[in-house]
């Protein structure tokens, strides 16, 4: 049979192939506009005199940066989990987001800071004509176009990292914006508009980096997913069958997947594989109904470990096992035992005990026996109970 982890697993590398693969399309397209317009801006700026147009065009030219920034981090954060990477390489993707951020953050104290500038020295401020005009007027619409193209791929493969670089293309839009206030503003004679619209756009501009770059920060720092998601979460897991409870529920980013550690409780004596079984069932629900959960680590209880006496203390099988040898020597029908089951349970050990049938001459003989093996350990502070089964 099958390996029922082969399947998601492929599934699971495919869309992170088809996700890189739109994200460096994206990218790509978005790249050759930024060249374009910059190129344009720069050699228009100067035919124009037009000083915030050539500022504009060597902003939209350092989007250039950002864009080999997110080309570079799509193409690490999209590899398969390694021995030095068990968890994928997705937070790569997340520390671009943050260096993304600060960089919309700077792009806006730049953009304040030359607002200022013409304040300050309103002498340098030129009617820069209709071309340059134009040439605004199309950055603001291809950019605009850019940022709603790069937006929805963003969406659909939950990219934050293009989200920023989205958000970034955006800024250049603005600032072209600026630019173009600028320019009419100074074309009916109020200088001065320039400079007001472009801090009210620097501050907007920053406010979109800080939250990006704080959220991936929150990321990086194994923050929980938002209390809606951790509510859905628990809903799914407590209506699996054999769940009787749940608790230490753990969450955390990574890229655009999340990451889910969470303790079971289940029926105390059930068996290893139905145990297994229900930890699988939790595992795959979660991961088949919640699209951006991509691992989940279920631990198996079988009490509430928070709240109950802890049994890490207890010895294990071959040390009882010692134990319960010499405490039994003395009991003839304890030469037949079949199998010994032990459970951990309440901070003792309680013992089931397999016997062939023939030891048996009548029920009578059962209790006397079982009244036996319990004195043999009535003052051992480990074992809690003995009980009989006899097959």
């Amino acid at each position: 049979m099958a390996d029922p982890e082969i399947p998601y697993n492929n599934n699971l590398q495919s869309h992170r192939d088809a996700r890189y693969k739109e994200v460096v399309f994206v990218t790509v397209v978005g790249s050759v506009v930024d060249l374009a317009l910059g190129i344009s801006k720069i050699v228009v700026g100067i035919i124009s005199h037009s000083q915030a147009l050539v500022a504009d065009g060597i902003h939209s030219l350092s989007d250039l940066a950002t864009d080999f920034m997110v080309l570079y981090a799509a193409k690490h954060a999209s590899r398969e989990a390694d021995e030095t990477h068990p968890y994928g390489h997705g937070r790569i993707e997340t520390a671009a987001t943050v260096a993304l951020g600060v960089a919309l953050i700077a792009v806006a104290i730049g953009i304040a800071f030359n607002a200022l500038q013409d304040v300050i020295h309103p002498a340098d401020l030129k009617n820069p004509g209709v071309m340059a005009l134009v040439i605004a007027g199309l950055s603001i619409i291809s950019k605009e176009v850019i940022y709603h193209y790069t937006m929805h791929a963003a969406r659909k493969y939950r990219s934050d990292l293009l989200k920023a670089n989205a958000w970034h293309s955006r800024s250049d839009a603005i600032s072209s914006v600026v630019v173009v206030i600028g320019i009419v503003g100074t074309m009916a004679g109020y200088e001065y508009l320039d400079a007001l619209a472009a801090v009210v756009v620097a501050a907007m501009i920053a406010r979109i980096g800080w939250q990006l770059a704080w959220n991936s920060v929150r990321e990086l720092v194994d923050t929980a997913l938002d209390k809606e998601q951790v509510k859905k979460i628990e809903a799914m897991i407590k209506s699996v069958e054999g769940v009787e409870s749940m608790h230490q529920l753990r969450s955390r980013r990574m890229g655009g997947d999340a990451l889910v550690d969470v303790h079971i409780q289940v029926a105390p004596k059930v068996s290893v594989s139905e145990g297994h079984q229900i930890s699988e069932s939790v595992r795959f629900k979660l991961l088949r109904e919640i699209d951006e959960v991509s691992d989940v680590t279920v631990h198996i209880d079988p009490e509430d470990d928070e709240i109950g006496t802890a049994c890490c203390a207890l010895p294990l099988r071959k040390t009882i096992s010692g134990r319960m040898n010499e405490r039994f020597r003395h009991i003839e029908q304890a030469k037949h035992i079949k199998h010994v089951t032990l459970h951990y349970i309440g901070g003792k050990i309680h013992v089931e005990i397999e016997l062939p049938l023939n030891v048996l001459h009548n029920l009578t003989d059962a209790t006397d026996l079982s009244r036996q093996f319990q004195d043999a350990i009535h003052d051992d502070k480990d074992i809690g109970s003995i009980k009989l089964l006899f097959s």
